[in-house]
Formats: structure tokens, sequence, C-alpha cells
């Protein structure tokens, strides 16, 4: 169990679309360190198994006692690509199209020519059965055995792998899909009921996870059980944990039954690693003290620029959590941080459209062949990527890339550049620029959508820069939305890997209850009850004590005939806390209307010991123990000379000025022209925009 293991070694793996990232903590001598392979696209576990016997090697350890956490895309790409496990979904009588109606909502409600989204399970394998509940939870409409067998001699008759079961109001009497479950479960199927998966109203959504969840957890239990499979030949015994979309971690087993709370775990354990890095560089203790912030305030811009996509989120206090998210344009109603993702990343191809404009994103190179300066295909296949372009304008240098292992090939980047800059009328220097531009656009608009459009002042926060390529754009970013500072961590290349040390073991529960504001407060507390029950009993499974349990009960509160709620504490004041809370999301408050109290929800979190931040003493401001040379760098057009440093002989104190290039074994650095940085005590770069 979780606690009663005392590890050799910590290890956490994120699974990307170029790069497969470690971080590895050795509990005896306290020593951390990163590393990183190519990532296996075709078999994700080829890489997490190379670079764990790589590590075993390093440490010289035969890997007994060791915990390996891993986020994993596997529940992902099997939706986004639609190579989910074969899938049927059993309902109420009237309602096997629910999945296809939605919501009736128009993203392009102007678009003639649009197209609606195909549902993940065809309506010819979306079965009735004639059963009915109503909103009460009263049986208008019992089970009949006989409907039963013919439903499992259709299913049988369509190769099917995986069924969903949602009922009408099965979150007020589950029995139905409890005795459904049982039955299609003795002929080998994978079974998810709506009543274990998301037990609350809004059919569609309800009905959409538990199918979301019937179709990735086949593939994601299949990719586990082989990797566990693969990772006792190499290391035993070990203990595996699995990061999920809430950002906190799970055991294996409970992954392999439901896969849907897996779907954004390599991106949660980003923010969960930017907020545990940002709350100490923040912290009243560090050298940085930004003013716009009010004393131990944490409040962070997460960006996250990998090889294949870019994805941001808010650090408000806390990671924000939204049980509203949407992946691959479907709704997703359990707990998630609520992160967005968009197709730009360094691998992230650019190519010229039929109207002639210059795209960059969404398809990207990968790991294989990858970008052309790579050099992994045939050069007559060389497709223009973002990591080329930043080898064009000098930013990124070629023969320091993942300190000296991967030399990039400067000639294949010009080419394929000049090929781009070609069809455009321009040289390979202005084709990189242009890349450069669209790119930093899409990142611009992704981040504008998580803090001006939801009504939050990015002056007011700090970017927190990670991902192998997000120190190349993020100065220029937080300069277009006035951020005033960017935090640049020494592990940012892997922060989504240290994330997954440092997570906590977090359990969602949550029950639609339909009671009004005025309701005692002891009934509430009785309705949270058996939930309460479920957290402990989970915890104390994965071997938490009650001392380090942290249980959170809130509820979700609407004013009577409103369509969404917001999230409240439950506590003495909690319907003051919703006036003040509708007053802050909205411009207004009524305090004499209705209140209605719609859901119930726990998080139970087991507090695990994170590796310590290891910080040093502040020294002087001159860093040219840390110059290399100079080389020239496009800045606006110009070729300009400019200093390069070696990042990991930068010492706390030191203080640079742009334009300058800082390059790491696993990731650069550029400070544009007008910026400054300064190294704080936890050797994190600290980027000052305040000068324009």
């Amino acid at each position: 169990m979780a606690q009663n293991l005392s590890p050799h070694l910590l290890i956490g793996i994120d699974i990307g679309g170029t790069f497969t990232d470690f971080v590895i903590h050795d509990t005896d001598r306290g020593k951390l360190i990163t590393s990183k392979v190519l990532s296996t696209p075709a078999n994700p576990a080829q890489a997490v198994i190379k670079g764990l016997e790589a590590i075993l090697i390093n440490f010289e350890s035969d890997g007994s006692d060791t915990t390996i956490t891993h986020g994993s895309t596997v529940a992902t790409n099997a939706l986004l690509e639609r190579k989910g496990a074969r899938t049927a979904l059993v309902t109420t009588s009237g309602f096997r199209d629910v999945l296809e109606i939605g919501r009736q909502a128009r993203p392009n409600l102007y678009d003639f020519s649009a197209h609606t989204q195909e549902p993940i399970v065809p309506r010819s394998l979306r079965f009735e059965v004639n059963q009915r509940v109503d909103s009460q939870g009263k049986v208008l409409k019992d089970l009949n055995q006989d409907d039963l067998a013919v439903l499992i001699a259709k299913i049988e008759s369509e190769s099917i792998k995986s069924v969903a079961v949602c009922f009408l109001f099965s979150f007020l009497h589950p029995a139905h899909e409890q005795m459904i479950a049982e039955e299609l479960r003795k002929y080998d199927l994978f079974v998810s009921p709506s009543c274990e998966v998301l037990p609350e109203y809004r059919e569609y959504e309800r009905t959409s996870t538990t199918v979301l969840n019937a179709y990735v957890t086949p593939i994601l239990d299949n990719y586990l059980g082989s990797l566990e499979s693969s990772l006792s030949d190499v290391v035993n015994p070990f203990r595996l944990r699995i990061m999920q979309s809430n950002g906190g971690i799970i055991g294996v087993q409970e992954a392999r039954e439901v896969g849907v709370r897996c779907i954004l775990s390599g991106p949660a354990g980003g923010v969960v690693g930017a907020s545990h890095v940002g709350s100490a560089a923040l912290s009243s203790h560090s050298n940085i003290q930004p003013q716009y912030l009010k004393e131990d305030s944490l409040r962070l811009i997460t960006f996250d620029m990998g090889g294949t996509s870019t994805d941001v989120s808010l650090v408000d206090q806390n990671p924000v959590v939204t049980t509203e998210s949407t992946v691959g344009g479907f709704p997703i109603g359990i707990p998630m941080l609520d992160i967005h993702t968009i197709g730009a990343g360094g691998g992230s191809i650019a190519s010229v459209d039929l109207g002639g404009a210059l795209r960059v994103g969404p398809e990207s190179a990968g790991a294989e062949p990858g970008p052309a300066c790579y050099t992994h295909g045939n050069p007559g296949d060389d497709l223009p990527t973002v990591t080329d372009a930043n080898v064009v304008l000098g930013r990124l240098p070629a023969d320091h890339f993942l300190g000296g292992e991967l030399k990039l090939d400067k000639n294949r980047a010009q080419a394929v550049m000049a090929k781009l800059g070609a069809e455009l009328g321009l040289n390979a220097v202005q084709a990189a620029q242009g890349v450069i531009e669209v790119v930093n656009a899409h990142m611009e608009r992704a981040l504008r959508l998580v803090t001006i459009e939801r009504g939050h002042d990015p002056q007011e926060f700090t970017l927190l820069s990670f991902g192998g390529a997000g120190g190349l754009h993020a100065a220029t970013l937080a300069r277009r939305l006035s951020v005033p500072k960017v935090i640049v961590p020494p592990l940012a290349s892997t922060l989504s890997a240290y994330g997954m040390l440092v997570a906590d073991v977090v359990k969602d529960y949550s029950l639609t209850v339909m009671l009004p504001g005025t309701v005692p407060k002891d009934r509430i507390q009785g309705a949270f009850q058996p939930l309460m029950e479920q957290g402990r009993d989970d915890l104390r499974f994965e071997g938490f004590s009650e001392r380090i349990m942290r249980l959170e009960p809130s509820l979700d509160i609407r004013y009577r005939g409103q369509s969404y709620e917001l999230n409240i504490p439950f506590g003495d004041k909690f319907l003051d806390d919703f006036h003040l809370a509708h007053k802050k999301h909205y411009g207004f408050a009524h305090p004499a209307s209705d209140v209605e109290i719609v859901n119930i929800r726990l998080r139970a979190t087991g507090l695990n010991s994170p590796p310590e931040i290891p910080f040093f003493t502040v020294g002087d401001s001159d860093p040219s123990s840390a110059f290399l040379e100079h080389r020239m760098v496009v800045v606006n057009n110009q070729k300009v000379e400019t200093p390069l440093f070696q990042g990991e002989l930068l010492t706390p104190g030191d203080q640079l000025s742009g334009p300058a290039v800082i390059v790491r074994k696993d990731t650069t650095v550029y400070l544009p022209r007008g910026t400054s940085a300064l190294v704080d005590r936890f050797q994190n770069l600290v980027i000052s925009l305040a000068d324009k």
C-alpha cells in the first residue's frame, strides 16, 4: 500500500507525442534527475521500458521497491482517433437517440455546410429496454427477464466488446442498471453502468460520459495489462499508479476499470507540477517578490508546449476543476482539471493552404519522422515544422539539443524552410519567422480563452512555462497578453512527469439530490454520509490513515429555474457563499430568490509526501560563468549577435538581459529584446516583461 512502501526509486513517466519523459527521485539519497527518450507511438510501452532500463543502469539498481506513476495518452488517442472498443448502449425505451440529439448546440451557427459529429455508438448498436423509473426514483415499469434474454442475443450477434448502460433516473434508482450489468458481465463483456460512472442528472452528459468510459476503458485496460507484464521483467517488485484527469493519482486496477478518468492524465500532471513549483517560486520565501500578487497567493497561467500540442490552464490558489469538459467534441461530466488543448507544438507541420495562406498545425510530425532537423526520415519527405523554424532563426542551437545527444541538422531545416518560402514568395528566414508568428497567434488565442474570455485579467497572473518547446515562445506570448512575469523551472521539459511524483491520491464522488436551499443542514450531512464512508474506505484500501486524509464536501447550487450551477464548499454559510460566488461570476446576486441544491460532491484526498524542491543561497548577479559564446539570432528581421548561456551553470542571483538564449539539456529558453531574467533561489528562470 502507498504509505507502507519505502521505495528506493519513485519514477514519474509522461508519454508525449514526441518524447517520453522520466523524473526519478532516489528516496535514499534525495537525488532527483530527469531523462527523455523518443516516444514509440505504435507501442507506447516500448519507450517506457527503454527509458526504465536506462534508469536502472544509471542508478545501479535492480529495480526492487520501485513506485511508478504514469500518465498515459492511450485513452485520449483511442477517443480522438476513433479506435476504441466496439461499444453498444443499453438505455430506457424511447431514449436511444439521446447521444445523437445532444443539446442541439450549434458551434458554427451560420455555417450552412457544417457537419454534425457522428456518435461513438451508431444507432444500430443502441438498444432499448422497456423499463421506466420516474423523477422521484419510483419504479413505473420493472425489468422483464424475457426482454433481457432478447437484448443479450442481439449483443452477442453484433460482436460487441463493451456495453454502456444508462437508464432514465438511474441515479435515484440504480437497481435496474446493476441487474443488467451483472447479467452482461457473465458474457465476458466490459460493462459500464452510469450509476458507477456518473450518478447525476442531465441525460446527455451522463450518457456521453458512460459511453466514453465503455469505449476507451478496454483499450486502456489492454495497454496497462501489457505494460504491467513488461514492467515485471524489468522492475520487481513494483507499484504502478496512474494519473487521472482531476489532478490526482489512482491505482492501476481502478484505472483499468474507469478509463474515462484518465482521458487528460498527461496534461493534468503538468498542471499539478506547475502548481507545486509555482507555489514555492511565488511564496514569501522566494527572492522574486512579485508586487502584483498578494503575499503567498498563487495565480498562474500554465503554458505547456510540447512536441505535438499546447495545453493551457489556470491555477487560482488551486488548479481549476470543471465538470463541463469536452474532449474530441464529446462532453465528459466527471471532475477534470480545466485544460484547453490546441494542436500547436514543436512538431506542428507548416503548410500553404489552397488560398495561399500559411498554416501551422494541427498535424504534427511526431517522433517518427519528427521535424526535418531530426534527420529521421528521407530528406525528400521532410516537412517544415515549428522546431525547424526555431533552428533556422538561431533560437534553438542545433548542437545543444538534448545536451548534444541528438545533433540537429540545420541544413535540412534550412532546406524545408526554403521550400516552404518558395510557395509563399519568401526566403527561408522569412518563412521561418512566418511559422513562428502563426503558431504564436494560435497559442495566444488559447491563452486568451482561459483568461480574458473567462473574466480574468492576465496582468494579475504569472505565466509558468514548461514543456520542451515552451521556453522558446513564453516571453513573447506573455508580452502580448501583458503578463508581467514568466517562470521557467529547471524541470520545465519534464514538469508533467514531475507532477505525477508530487500528486496526491484523489477520489471524486457525486450524487444528484435536488434539495431546496432551505433544507436542514443535518439532512445534507446525512446525504453526504454514504459518500464519506466510501471515500474513507477507498483511501484506507490505498494505504492511507485518517491522519493523512482530507475530505472536502461541496454542493452544486443554483437559483431555481437556472440551467447551470456553481460549486460551493459545504459549510455553515454555504448559502451566503453561493450568493457571493454568483455575484463574482455573473455580476449579480438574488439573495431573496429560491435556491436549489442539485448535486452533492466529495473529493477524498490521500496526502502523499512529495520530493522537496531544493533551494540555494542567492549570490551575485554576474552570469559570466555560464556564458558559452555569441551566436547569430534573427530578431525583428535582423541577425543579431546574441549571447548563449548554459542553463545548468546559472546560479541563484544571476541576471540576464534579452536578447539571449539559455540552453539546458532538455529545453531552450529564448529571451526577446527588452526582457530581463533573474535566477531565483529554486533555480527557476524568472523573466520580467516590465520593459517594453
